[in-house]
């Protein structure tokens, strides 16, 4: 129980802003003064009131089920979480790893997959697409272009993230300013690096600031951040905490998680809240959370110890530096610690808590500092805001930003020496093992167009399955944030992978083709060209689609190995008479059309070849040529054509389901 006096000091309270300058100097060991904040339109009130949160873990063990329905264990992350942090306030969230402070964190964000029960309110409104845009969330990984320069990274995000009253230039501007304001003019061109690159880019602390900018660029009222400081050196997190507290005294409302905090940072914080297990344990100011403490009969062993880390100890349960006390039995379990924290949180500080959230419902935020304080007006005025389009660029000025990023980023995969080297030294390879073939060696010139539909089967089909599982981190975030249509990313990649994707067939074709002797008539090599092209671009087809509906590289991977096995044994090379039974796995292969296709316009009907001495025979009545049955090469045409635009069709509904899940 708290004594009387002592409830005063621990009651949380949400400090006034109106007074305050909107450029607060940052704490003293900031490195530098920060303008970032020019005006926040839209301060946000954040409250959450007995948030839970269960996920599903799996069916449970020798538990005998009499229903229909699998018993299935489920597990609680969040245990009636409750709290209000408001415009101006930097609330930091502490707990043992696996405490659901990231899973918190992510509710407030609205990205949390599932159902959440409980209340979670912005300025007394629920979650909508413009409090997503008054939003800035910032998670742990950081998920970068790897090969785009900083400035690069900024700048492409502020032309999708601002609105449309600005033009590309003044977009450019804020991003310039940001990258000033943030401390990064020493790398504003250096490239990002990180994640799969294979160079070093610039410093992990330096990545951070970039995460934050994105987010900064559109000036949020509400900022959250998922262990910001992870991975950095205490001077590096010092830095990174500094600019939050910044940020916040410039009237946002900040909220982060972090793991283990140092005394310097953990002074930084207006207020904290400390779970264990997904159970509150405090929830209040900071520097009132030893009073409570001591309160309760936990008091630090030493004097000058980190608050932050005897929280840490008191969450899971440890009291060997807690001095000696009769009100405390030191050879309690952990669990029943961690019950006497929890129940003395709901005795005590949960109604405190309710009573500040009630307070503020009678006062409430307005979505626009100036809105006349009349509760309908307001009620109209938010309503009509949060109708408003939630893309804030056009879709075809998406659809240009997102291609030119495109291009930039994977310029360096596409065009690798690697690659080409690849596609060179088959086309040579091929063009010397079929140096100069003539007409009399029908079944190695037939063998050579096979080969074509085969390999330019294989290679673009496994090279498009990593479109999408590797850019899911990415299309996530920025889904989530409301930059752009999922379509304008579709397109825009597609587009921005035809240069690689029909260049290399095309060196690949011109030299094989007329080493190998095959016709030599540029009609001919013209038609065998576009036929390529057209069977790469249903190949890649085919691999966007498995990619996007497994979601999965390995298991994508082996997928398409079956698949194209498949194609291959039932593409009319190896089996010329296939049992009826079987026989319609030709019809489905779109190697098997590419090569009729090949074929039809390499020999035309009333072509011939010495089938003897002095006996000429029609090359299409060659065995391995008349079973393919050329008579309907338009028909081969029109089901590539369906192949090219179902399959991608197919990849663009599996990746919007897959990203809705």
């Amino acid at each position: 129980m708290i004594p009387p006096q002592q409830q005063n000091t621990i009651t949380p309270h949400t400090p006034d802003i109106t007074n305050r300058p909107e450029n607060t100097s940052v704490h003293a060991e900031s490195p530098a003064r920060f303008s970032i904040p020019h005006q926040i339109r839209r301060p946000v009130t954040l409250k959450f009131e007995d948030v839970s949160y269960s996920i599903t873990l799996g069916r449970k063990k020798n538990v005998c089920v009499t229903s229909s329905q699998e018993a299935k264990q489920t597990r609680k992350v969040l245990n009636g979480v409750t709290g209000i942090v408001g415009p101006g306030e930097f609330m930091a969230m502490l707990g043992p790893s696996g405490s659901g402070k990231t899973t918190l964190l992510t509710a407030l964000a609205g990205r949390l997959a599932g159902k959440v029960t409980g209340t979670i309110t912005y300025n007394g409104h629920p979650f909508s697409s413009f409090i997503r845009r008054n939003t800035g969330f910032v998670s742990q990984d950081d998920v970068l272009y790897p090969h785009l320069t900083v400035l690069e990274t900024l700048a492409f995000a502020a032309l999708l993230r601002l609105p449309k009253s600005l033009t590309r230039e003044e977009k450019v501007e804020k991003a310039e300013n940001v990258i000033v304001e943030l401390g990064l003019s020493r790398c504003r061109n250096s490239p990002v690096g990180g994640g799969t690159a294979a160079f070093r880019g610039i410093s992990g602390g330096e990545r951070k600031r970039v995460s934050i900018g994105q987010e900064m660029l559109v000036n949020p009222s509400l900022l959250l951040l998922d262990e910001p400081t992870s991975g950095l050196d205490s001077t590096t997190a010092q830095r990174i905490v500094a600019v939050l507290r910044s940020l916040a005294r410039g009237g946002r409302t900040v909220v982060t998680t972090i793991h283990q905090p140092s005394s310097r940072l953990y002074r930084m914080f207006d207020k904290v809240v400390v779970l264990s297990d997904g159970y509150p344990i405090y929830n209040g100011q900071a520097d009132r959370v030893m009073n409570y403490l001591e309160s309760m009969g936990f008091v630090p062993a030493f004097s000058f110890m980190n608050p932050a880390d005897f929280l840490l100890d008191l969450a899971n349960g440890i009291v060997a530096d807690v001095k000696q006390d009769d009100q405390i039995d030191h050879h309690e379990d952990q669990a029943s610690i961690k019950q006497s924290l929890v129940s003395s949180y709901k005795k005590n500080l949960y109604p405190l808590l309710k009573e500040e959230i009630q307070r503020n419902d009678s006062n409430p935020a307005f979505f626009t500092t100036g809105t006349p304080r009349i509760p309908w007006l307001n009620d109209i005025y938010a309503f009509l805001v949060g109708t408003e389009n939630q893309w804030a660029t056009g879709w075809w000025e998406q659809l240009k930003v997102l291609l030119k990023r495109g291009l930039k980023e994977r310029r360096h995969e596409s065009f690798s020496g690697l690659r080409i080297f690849q596609v060179l030294s088959v086309s040579i390879l091929s063009g010397l093992l079929w140096w100069h073939s003539d007409s009399s060696h029908i079944q190695d010139q037939v063998g050579l167009l096979f080969f074509f539909s085969i390999f330019w089967g294989f290679f673009p089909l496994f090279n498009a399955i990593f479109a999408f599982p590797l850019d899911r981190p990415m299309l996530m975030k920025e889904r989530s944030s409301g930059m752009y249509h999922l379509s304008s990313y579709y397109i825009a990649r597609m587009v921005g992978d035809l240069p690689m994707e029909l260049a290399l067939p095309t060196i690949f074709v011109t030299i094989t083709y007329w080493m190998s002797g095959l016709k030599p008539s540029l009609v001919t090599f013209v038609l065998t060209l576009l036929i390529m092209l057209f069977n790469v671009l249903v190949s890649q087809g085919i691999g966007l689609a498995l990619g996007a509906i497994l979601m999965d590289v390995k298991q994508a991977t082996t997928l398409a190995s079956v698949t194209m096995l498949v194609f291959l044994l039932a593409g009319g090379y190896y089996i010329q008479q296939m049992p009826s039974f079987i026989a319609w796995l030709k019809y489905i292969s779109f190697s098997h059309y590419s090569y009729e296709l090949l074929v039809g316009v390499q020999y035309s009907v009333n072509e011939v070849y010495e089938c003897g001495p002095r006996l000429y025979c029609r090359i299409r009545d060659f065995p391995a040529i008349k079973c393919l049955g050329l008579d309907n090469m338009w028909g081969d045409v029109a089901v590539l054509t369906v192949m090219l635009i179902g399959y991608r069709v197919v990849a663009y509904l599996a990746l919007r389901m897959g990203l809705h899940h």
